[in-house]
């Protein structure tokens, strides 16, 4: 089917950035075949004329997305009523066997074992996902990695938005090979959509897609830098970690731990996450997120690719799996909770 002819002023200026609807991802800068795009404060910026190709609107995450036709395009098949958090395989909770990670992972280090698996076992290259700026502290920046070591560095969970596809871009075009992409919902939405178009160049390189469970992000200059640095009086390079279980857990370098209720940071959320309608990274081939759990990843095998992968790692005995029983409903109903939430925040996108 030939790719409908619409201007970028037409369709993602009027419709999603002039209504406050763009996420960032820059999926439209890194799919413009003439450049006409450039990522400027986390947002795409026309810097020459645009030659009316009409690509920019058909990968965008926030114009005219339809999460039936990507089901069918991945699963072969839509959702059912009952499947409140996607289509899938297994749900399990997972956890890194690997002491080295467990020192720098989030929860169960599931995400960094999965990736470094893949790279020394070569099924992938590098990996496409999020680390930390190395001049300002906890803020997340792309990263395209392709060592242990740099994938290492990448581990935990970071809570500022980092628009991962052009670390993903720098992959491609470094013609490094097979690239696993790590992300938020919204940006697996929109590699999905490049790869059912497809944008070939893209499209050939992606082995598979981690997503990331994902409420909200946050803006650095809010959470960061008004709320923990100016209103807390927390300076960034003194925070270790950051979590989120139910509330904010700041554990600091000198071992002491402060909690922040969510609602007095819910104003530096990102605008355009109030009307995303997937928490559990429905559409990609992994999802991992830690929910309620201590020192273990929910974690959900959506595809026969991800479903590949992991049951490699776990028989090779890189991450241990525990099957969730009666006792774990708990989690099971929390994850519904959630999905069912953001489904309902997402009614502006109909």
């Amino acid at each position: 089917m030939p790719i409908p002819k619409v201007s970028f002023e037409e369709s993602l200026k009027k419709s999603v950035i002039e209504s406050n609807l763009c996420v960032g991802c820059a999926a439209c800068v890194i799919s413009c075949p003439f450049n006409c795009l450039e990522y400027a404060d986390y947002r795409p910026k026309l810097i020459s004329e645009c030659k009316i190709c009409g690509i920019c609107a058909q990968v965008c995450p926030r114009f005219n997305l339809s999460i039936p036709s990507l089901e069918r395009f991945i699963f072969g098949r839509e959702r059912r009523s009952d499947e409140e958090f996607g289509i899938y395989k297994r749900i399990v909770m997972a956890k890194t066997t690997s002491s080295e990670i467990l020192k720098v992972c989030q929860d169960g280090g599931v995400v960094t074992s999965l990736l470094i698996f893949a790279l020394e076992e070569g099924s992938i290259d590098g990996a496409a996902l999020s680390g930390e700026s190395l001049n300002e502290p906890l803020k997340a920046v792309p990263v395209f990695a392709a060592s242990k070591y740099e994938i290492l560095r990448c581990a935990g969970t970071k809570y500022t938005y980092s628009p991962n596809l052009l670390a993903f871009k720098d992959g491609v075009e470094r013609k490094i090979g097979k690239i696993a992409f790590v992300g938020t919902p919204c940006q697996i939405h929109a590699l999905r959509r490049i790869q059912a178009l497809p944008l070939r160049k893209y499209a050939k390189a992606i082995s598979f897609m981690i997503g990331l469970f994902c409420s909200e992000s946050f803006t650095y200059e809010g959470l960061i830098k008004q709320f923990f640095q100016k209103q807390l009086g927390i300076e960034p390079n003194d925070i270790e970690k950051i979590n989120i279980k139910g509330k904010i857990i700041l554990k600091l370098k000198n071992g002491e731990v402060r909690t922040v209720s969510l609602k007095e940071v819910k104003k530096y959320s990102c605008d355009y996450c109030a009307i995303c309608p997937d928490f559990s990274a429905e559409l990609a081939d992994i999802s991992v997120g830690g929910l309620g759990l201590e020192g273990w990843s929910l974690t959900i095998i959506r595809t026969e690719k991800g479903d590949e992968i992991f049951q490699k790692a776990e028989s090779s005995g890189v991450i241990k799996v525990k099957n969730l029983k009666d006792e774990d409903r708990r989690i099971i109903d929390l994850l519904i909770k959630m999905s069912r939430r953001k489904r309902k925040g997402a009614t502006k996108l109909n």
